[in-house]
């Protein structure tokens, strides 16, 4: 027998991490269609329980069921452990299992979690998965405590469900709640608009998340020592400080007039933060302007930072698109920040992924829009929200179609495996060769 035909085919890091993805929403499918995961005690129809548990799996938060009146506690228990997953990421729960029963993590498992958490080396990743886990519990926990009193006042003990879910669901960047009633279905966090409490510890549990397991790492080891950060970690925390503040200032301008100086400022400020991959909202937002609903798509698309619990095509990549056109405009040869220079291939990659992004967000709200017969701007909106896992809705998502919805689905998976890891997980290996082919110029812009 040949030797090629003896070889056996293992799978990269990257296809194992779209198929534990795939695998752990199938399982949560099967689930939620139990009866026992509906109040009513009804089977729930297979295409509502995949978009559920694809939504909660990628931690979007759209929804074509309202979690709080028609889920069981069951039910919210399977979307809870889904948003968990979905938000550490299979490999990180996978690497965690393992960790707690003892087993030793093999090169292949190490190289893999080093993909699912962009690690920059594998070297010291278990003492990483570590941190997480760790950090991660504390957060979720502080957060629940936090969220009690106000939950435990208007809801007496089921207030403590309430605080520990709503915790996790804003840590990971989920957008889910269970606040709806059969008289008032899909509320989010409207009926808090003006809790400072409840509006700063959702917004702070959120940004917790987005900014990503290894900004943690450098906050934890260097304190407020910046220099010594990463370009990473700073390019991170400085494009999220400009993508709160400036939105925020926008609508604050922009929209919001009726409300008062002060509730106002908050409802601006948790507007910005929600809008990349979080998907809680305190305000009516089919209300607000078209220019802010463009602001926000542009929001949604950009998400969070590299492994962290958020999507969207991250702030690093948005970020190192700015830098390298603003180093084009100076004519400069190499692009870089904090007296760094920037790889080429980073920059392809961000190129690369940004116009992927673009390209299922606006193909998924054409078709949605042709389909359903509904204006395009709303239809973008919501593959926007989709691609870019946050969950924000103008209303249309509950009234959609079974193909629209599988469209939205398709687009909550892509944009929760990542970019690159789609890329790699397809095409890796097809490259046969690296002879170049002849150069021949031409010309842009």
């Amino acid at each position: 027998m040949p030797e090629k035909m003896c070889k056996k085919k293992h799978l990269t890091s990257f296809q194992l991490i779209i198929l534990g993805f795939a695998g752990v929403i199938l399982l949560g499918s099967i689930l939620l269609m139990l009866p026992v995961s509906s109040l009513d005690k009804v089977p729930t129809p297979f295409h509502e329980a995949l978009f559920t548990a694809t939504s909660a799996v990628c931690v979007t938060g759209l929804v074509v069921k309202d979690s709080g009146s028609y889920w069981s506690v069951f039910g919210q228990t399977v979307i809870l452990a889904l948003i968990q997953i979905g938000g550490l990421g299979v490999v990180t729960v996978a690497a965690a299992v393992s960790l707690l029963s003892g087993k030793k993590i093999s090169l292949m498992q190490r190289s893999t979690m080093q993909d699912a958490i962009s690690a920059p080396k594998v070297g010291g990743i278990v003492r990483l998965t570590r941190f997480i886990l760790k950090g991660t519990l504390l957060i979720e926990a502080a957060g629940a405590m936090l969220l009690l009193p106000v939950f435990v006042s208007d809801y007496g003990l089921k207030g403590i469900w309430m605080a520990a879910f709503h915790s996790v669901s804003a840590f990971c960047n989920a957008g889910f709640d269970i606040l709806g009633t059969a008289d008032n279905a899909f509320p989010s966090l409207t009926g808090y608009s003006g809790n400072i409490l409840i509006n700063v510890v959702i917004m702070l549990l959120i940004i917790t998340g987005g900014i990503g397991f290894l900004t943690w790492d450098d906050i934890y080891r260097n304190k407020m020592n910046f220099k010594r950060y990463r370009m990473q970690s700073k390019i991170i925390l400085m494009t999220t400080v400009c993508l709160i503040v400036f939105p925020a200032f926008f609508f604050f301008a922009c929209d919001l007039k009726n409300l008062p100086a002060g509730e106002r400022l908050l409802a601006a400020m948790f507007q910005s933060v929600t809008t990349r991959t979080a998907g809680f909202n305190t305000i009516d937002i089919s209300e607000m302007s078209e220019a802010s609903k463009a602001v926000m798509i542009l929001l949604m698309l950009i998400g969070g930072s590299p492994g962290s619990t958020a999507g969207g095509m991250k702030t690093t990549t948005f970020t190192v698109l700015i830098l390298n056109a603003i180093a084009t405009f100076r004519s400069q040869e190499n692009a870089g920040a904090f007296g760094r220079r920037l790889e080429y291939h980073v920059i392809k990659n961000a190129a690369t992924i940004a116009m992927l992004y673009f390209t299922l967000f606006f193909c998924g709200g054409v078709a949605i829009s042709v389909y359903e017969g509904l204006p395009l701007l709303d239809c973008l909106y919501e593959a926007a929200s989709a691609v870019g896992t946050v969950g924000l809705t103008l209303g249309v998502t509950p009234g959609l179609h079974v193909f629209s919805q599988v469209v939205l689905i398709i687009l909550m998976y892509l944009g929760r495996v990542g970019g690159l890891t789609l890329i790699y997980a397809v095409f890796s290996g097809r490259n046969k060769g690296n002879a170049k082919l002849p150069l021949e110029k031409i010309t842009v812009g």
